[in-house]
Order: C-alpha cells, then structure tokens, then sequence
C-alpha cells in the first residue's frame, strides 16, 4: 500500500443476487485515499457510490477484491475481528441522523463508548461526550432530546458521536442531503474544522457545495471508477 493512503480499495467488485437475478453493483473499483484527506465520492444515483462506502466501511462483504484500512486487509479478518476494527478506526454520519429519540444528545454520544476499546468510567464519557459537543458547537444543546433539535443540530450531534471513540476516518453518506441551506452551511463548516485537526474525511455526495470543497474527488459510474479529480488547496 502507498505511504501516504489509509484506505486502499483492490479490483473490487461486489454482486448481489435474488434469485436467479444477478446485478453487479460494483465492477472492480481500485483506489488509494489520502491519510489526512478531505474526499468525494460523486456520480449519479444508482451506480454504486454507496455500496463502495460500505465496503470501505466494512459493512459488507465484498464478492471479490478487497479493503484495506492503514495497512488491514479485511480479508484477514474474522466478523468480530472486523467490527473491533470498525468501532476503532472508522466514525459513521449517515443522511438520516439516526440518533436515539429518548435519549438526550451528550447521551446519544455516550452510547457510542459502549464500543469503545478503552474503559472509561461513566464520569469519563460524559467529559468526553460533552467536549465533543463543545467541538460541533453544541455544548448548550447536552440535554437536548433531538425532536427539540433543529436538523442541523441534530446531523452535528451524529458527527460528534462519530467521534466519540476517536476514529481515524470519518465516512458519511450525504450528511447534508436532509439539510436546508442554513443547517448544510452549518455542518459543512464543522467538517472542515474537523479535517483541520487531522481526521481523513469521504462523503458521498450529490451537493456541489461540499464535493467542490474537496481534495480529491472519485467519480463512480456504472460501478466503475470513472475519474479521479485533484483538487490541490481544497480542504480549508
């Protein structure tokens, strides 16, 4: 693997079947991402941009090809093995926030330490939960249940529980496809803050408003790498 890639794709080509119907989703996408780097994945729907950030999130199983994450192939892994991985190097922000409706937001950040290799004690995850919330500009929002928080609020309360276990890699999944204008501004300014401090960041993403902020951009079609874009200077 490259010295400076933390995510590595090999001809990877995953097919699902119903029945005797076969669609192959992707057809051997390789890649290298940028330890540090601020990425897009693009393309139009339906040809494969989501199923190559779970694969690279190891949610999923490749049909052939593989993963490797800052020197892991996951085909060494066992299941277990593979999600310890996953709860350690990888945050997850997907477009609908997903956060737990009874719980308050420095608790839904908690509820991420459970997967936590380290051991910290119950007063320890809420110092961590609410210095996260500081870091997304939330902190007057702790006891917040996310029916009192606007949208906006709600997707940065996700990307700080992405980070409560202190991930190298952020992937998300069109963070600001359930946004208005305002909470997209909002969010995309926490992402590049956190960028800054050195967090390798992918989206998918159809918004032009955050793919044009990005280092690299990976054009998917038809479940092929179409082109790789540099963007030299983007990120800030």
């Amino acid at each position: 693997m490259s010295n400076t890639a933390i995510i590595q794709t090999h001809d990877l080509v995953k097919t699902y079947t119903k029945g005797k119907v076969e669609t192959r989703a992707l057809r051997g996408v390789s890649m290298e991402i940028p330890r540090g780097s601020f990425s897009c994945i693009v393309g139009p729907s339906g040809h494969g941009k989501s199923t190559l950030m779970h694969l690279i999130g190891g949610l999923d199983r490749a049909t052939s090809g593989g993963v490797t994450i800052d020197g892991t192939k996951y085909d060494d892994l066992s299941d277990n093995e593979l999600s310890e991985l996953r709860a350690s190097k990888i945050g997850f922000v997907f477009q609908f926030f997903n956060l737990l409706q009874n719980l308050t937001a420095v608790e839904n950040i908690e509820t991420a330490m459970m997967f936590s290799k380290d051991a910290l004690s119950a007063k320890e995850q809420r110092t961590r939960a609410l210095e996260l919330l500081r870091t997304v500009g939330l902190e007057d929002k702790a006891d917040a249940k996310p029916f009192e928080l606007s949208g906006g609020q709600q997707q940065r309360v996700s990307i700080a529980r992405a980070l409560a276990n202190d991930p190298e890699i952020l992937l998300m999944d069109e963070p600001t496809g359930n946004l208005d204008s305002k909470s997209e501004e909002e969010v995309l300014e926490q992402l590049l803050k956190i960028h800054k401090n050195g967090k390798t960041i992918v989206i998918v993403t159809h918004n032009v408003e955050v793919s044009d902020k990005a280092q690299m951009l990976f054009e998917v079609r038809d479940g092929k790498l179409n082109k790789v874009i540099k963007n030299e200077g983007k990120g800030e």
